[in-house]
Order: C-alpha cells, then structure tokens, then sequence
C-alpha cells in the first residue's frame, strides 16, 4: 500500500487526495454526512488511520473558514451540550484505540444511520412537533460522534440522529454543525500526533489540499442557501442513508 512520499509516483492517490479534500469543504460549508467519503476514499490506497491523520489539518483549516461563514447562525444551547460530549467521545476514542477496530466502529455507524432514516420515513407525520434540545440525549449522542469522529472523521450519523428531529432551520443546523465539529477537530490533534506522529511530508501533502477544501466549503455554504428546507433535509437524509448502506455492507463481507 503506498504511503504519502510516494504521492508524486501515485497520480490516482493524487486525485483521490484532491477529491477527498474537496468533500471536506463540502460538508464544512454545510453538509456533514459528505465528508464521510474522504477517509474511506482514500482507504483505497493508504490505511485508514493514515487517512484520518492526513485529513485532520485539512479539517482544522477548513473549519476557520467555516466557522467564519456560519459565525451568527448556530443554536447556543445544542453547543453547549455537544461540544463537552463530543469531546468526551475523542477521550474514548484515544483510550480505547488499541482495542476497538474500524471495521466494528464503521458497522456501528452504519446500523444507526440506516436506522435512523428509516424510522424518519416510516414515522407518523401526522405529528410534526420538533424535539428539543435535550442533555441526556444530547451527551449520549454527541460522545458517540465524538468517538465515531475520532476513529474515520464519521461523526455526522450519530449528530444528526440527535439533531435531525428538532427540525432547526437550515442555516442554525448548519451552523450547528459547523461549530461542533470544529471543536471536536482541534481536540483530535494530539491523540492524533500520539498515534501517527506527522511528518514534514504530511504536513506538505495537507497544506496544498488547504486550497481546495476551502473552495469546497464556499460551494457548500451557496448550496445550502438555494436548497430548500425540505429539499435541504431530505438530501442529508439520502446522502446518509447511502453512506450508512455502504459502511454495513463493507463491513459484514
């Protein structure tokens, strides 16, 4: 399996760096669940802990960009309750790192967000009252997202199996979103540097990805804003959906 110095000998691992970046942005601008492509897209040619180690800078940085766009727009009181569990979750997820395999955290995930979405499309829309912000479910969930997030950057389906049912408005989840994640990033750095220290390589590979996924979150931001309400969900739902089906899928093979 190549590794990162052998990038410039590796024009596909080039693409594929490039294009996992690029969903970085994305789910940074506002669509979470697309950045669970990158470390999985990349796992085709490098381990997966060196995926999640490389992208984390990529993350990091994109997140000031994010943080900026979305710096209004976010509900106080789910932060205040996710940020402390999520944070948590990382705790876990670096102790528990030598025990707990990819291929058992990622068919959790799975299993949860096929779950999730199928009970949101089969539930009685007769009532429509959202949730609300809620600590016990809040600190269960969101240490879940921290770990998932600490172990394949694959925090979204535990946060939106949280957040989801108290129908925020786009921009505030979003925004929501935005700010979580990016508490839970710099949180990671050094787990991560204890696990994987970076090399000067890495960090050169991450620098020039920068670039693309700060393009990316801009895109996610103005696609977010044209999408409806209910076109904006239903897609987060799908993109979930989908993504949850492949993780079960290549995990019980």
């Amino acid at each position: 399996m190549p590794s990162i110095d052998s990038l410039s000998s590796e024009p596909l691992l080039f693409s594929l760096l490039f294009i996992a970046a690029f969903f970085v942005g994305l789910s940074k601008g506002g669509l979470p669940a697309v950045a669970m492509l990158s470390v999985p897209i990349l796992s085709l040619y490098l381990s997966p802990l060196v995926a999640a180690v490389l992208l984390l800078p990529i993350y990091i940085l994109s997140d000031l960009v994010s943080v900026w766009l979305y710096r209004r727009e976010y509900s106080a009181r789910n932060i205040r309750i996710l940020i402390p569990a999520g944070l948590l979750g990382v705790l876990i997820g670096w102790a528990t790192a030598a025990f707990v395999s990819d291929r058992m955290v990622s068919l959790l995930i799975g299993v949860m967000g096929i779950v999730f979405c199928l009970y949101t499309w089969t539930k009685d829309k007769s009532n429509q009252t959202p949730a609300q912000a809620s600590v016990p479910k809040g600190l269960f969930w969101g240490t879940l997202s921290g770990f998932t997030s600490f172990v394949s950057h694959a925090g979204a389906p535990p946060f939106q199996v949280y957040t989801l049912p108290q129908k925020l408005p786009k921009m505030v989840f979003a925004g929501t979103t935005t700010i979580v994640f990016a508490a839970v990033n710099l949180a990671k750095i050094i787990p991560y540097s204890n696990l994987h220290p970076y090399s000067q390589s890495t960090l050169t590979v991450s620098a020039l990805l920068v670039p693309v996924a700060a393009v990316g979150t801009i895109i996610g931001k103005k696609l977010i804003e044209r999408l409806s309400e209910k076109w904006f969900f239903l897609a987060v739902q799908i993109a979930l959906f989908l993504i949850s089906l492949k993780l079960v899928s290549s995990n019980i093979t």
